[in-house]
C-alpha cells in the first residue's frame, strides 16, 4: 500500500499529507471490510435459508451487525499497519473501540444462542410443563450473562482512559475503606442478581405459569433480572418485584401441571332432586369441549335451614379452559333449572309459631271453623 500511496504523497502539499493518506487509507480498508462482509453473509444468509432449521436464520441475522463493524475494524487495524499516523491514531481509541465490539459480539451471539434454543421450547403445546421450564431458565440466564457481559465491557473500557485507571490504583491504597463502599453501593444490583440464580434454580415459578398475587389473577409473562411481569386477565400487567416471589407467599396454580380442577357453586332447594341435577351436569359435562375427560363430580358440601349448596366439580387442561368451562357449566345449569326444575330454586321459609301450629293442628284444638 505504501508503493500505491506514493504518487499521492508527491502531488499533497507537505501540511496535508499526512492526514490525507491516513484518511484515505483508513477509506480503503473501511470499504475493503464492507464489500467482504456483505459477500461472506450474502453466502451465509444463502447457506441458512436453504436448510430446514430456522436456528441458522437467526444466528446469522444476529451476527450481522456486531460482525460488520468488527471487519471495519479490523480493515482500519490492516491500513494502519501501512500509515503511521493512522497507526497512532487507531492506538488512542482501539482501547476503547476493541472492548465495546468484542461486547457486542458476545451479546449477539449469546442472544442467538438463546432465541434458537427456544424455538424448541415451544409453550403452546397442552403439555408444556418442561418447555416453561427451559424458556424460564434461558430468560434469566440470558439476563444475567447480558448483565455481566455489559459490566466486563464498561469496566475493560474505562480502564483504556488513563485518568480511570489512576484512579482505580489509587482505590487498590485503600481496599478495605473501597470493599466496604462498593459493597454499600452494589448491595441492590447483587440482591437481584443473587435473586434471580436462585429464582432460576428453585423455580417458584415459571414462564406462562398461572399464579394470584395481591389478589390479583395472572400469568407469569416476563421474568426479569430484577422484576417479573404479571399479565392480568383483563390485559394489565402487574411489575413485581423478583424477592417477592422468594420471601411472600402466593399462589401458583400450574407448579406441577397446567391441569386444573374447576368448581361451580349453586345454593338450591334442599328439596332439590340431586340425583337429576348430577344426570344433567355429566350430560353437559361430556358435551363440552374445554372438558380434559379426567374429573366430573357433583356433590352436597353444606345445607341450612333454607338451602343446600352443590358442588360441581370439572376438570380442564389448563387454566383458561377452566375457567371458559365454569362459565359455561354455570350458565348451562341455571338455564337447566329455570326452565326444568323451577322448584329447586332456594327461597326463604318464615312462618311464625302460631301459623306452624295451626298448621299441624293442635291436640283439642277445633280447625274447622
Amino acid at each position: 500500500m505504501a508503493d500505491f500511496l506514493q504518487p499521492l504523497r508527491e502531488a499533497i502539499p507537505d501540511g496535508w499529507e499526512t492526514w490525507f493518506v491516513a484518511a484515505l487509507a483508513a477509506g480503503v480498508g473501511v470499504l475493503l471490510a464492507l464489500v467482504i462482509h456483505y459477500v461472506v453473509f450474502r453466502v451465509l444468509r444463502k447457506i441458512a435459508g436453504s436448510s430446514d432449521s430456522t436456528a441458522d436464520n437467526i444466528v446469522v441475522r444476529h451476527l450481522a451487525r456486531p460482525s460488520k463493524w468488527a471487519m471495519v475494524a479490523l480493515g482500519i487495524v490492516l491500513a494502519a499497519r501501512e500509515v503511521p499516523a493512522l497507526d497512532v491514531a487507531w492506538e488512542k481509541i482501539a482501547g476503547f473501540v476493541m472492548p465495546a465490539l468484542i461486547g457486542w459480539i458476545a451479546l449477539a451471539i449469546m442472544r442467538a444462542l438463546v432465541a434458537a434454543m427456544e424455538l424448541r421450547a415451544d409453550i403452546d403445546v397442552a403439555d408444556n410443563l418442561s418447555a416453561r421450564r427451559r424458556r424460564t431458565r434461558l430468560a434469566i440466564f440470558s439476563r444475567i450473562g447480558t448483565f455481566l457481559i455489559i459490566f466486563i465491557t464498561i469496566g475493560l473500557m474505562l480502564l483504556s482512559i488513563p485518568g480511570v485507571r489512576d484512579i482505580g490504583v489509587t482505590l487498590m491504597a485503600s481496599a478495605g475503606l473501597a470493599a466496604l463502599a462498593v459493597g454499600a453501593a452494589a448491595q441492590p444490583a447483587l440482591k437481584a442478581l443473587i435473586g434471580g440464580l436462585q429464582m432460576a434454580l428453585t423455580e417458584p415459578i415459571r414462564i406462562d405459569d398461572v399464579v394470584i398475587i395481591d389478589g390479583e389473577w395472572g400469568k407469569i409473562e416476563d421474568i426479569r433480572t430484577t422484576y417479573v411481569i404479571v399479565r392480568v386477565w383483563d390485559e394489565r400487567r402487574l411489575v413485581v418485584p423478583v424477592n417477592k416471589f422468594l420471601e411472600e407467599t402466593f399462589q401458583n396454580w400450574t407448579r406441577k401441571g397446567s391441569e386444573l380442577l374447576g368448581t361451580v357453586f349453586l345454593h338450591l332447594d334442599p328439596l332439590a332432586d340431586v340425583e337429576r341435577l348430577r344426570a344433567e351436569f355429566e350430560r353437559q359435562v361430556i358435551a363440552n369441549e374445554n372438558w380434559d375427560k379426567r374429573v366430573k363430580a357433583v356433590q352436597v358440601t353444606e345445607t341450612t335451614l333454607d338451602s343446600m349448596e352443590l358442588r360441581l366439580l370439572m376438570s380442564a387442561r389448563n387454566a383458561s379452559e377452566a375457567f371458559d368451562l365454569r362459565c359455561q357449566i354455570r350458565e348451562g345449569m341455571l338455564a337447566f333449572i329455570r326452565e326444568n326444575m323451577p322448584e329447586a330454586i332456594a327461597m326463604r321459609r318464615v312462618a311464625s309459631a302460631a301459623e306452624a301450629i295451626w298448621e299441624a293442628g293442635e291436640p283439642g284444638m277445633d280447625t274447622s271453623s
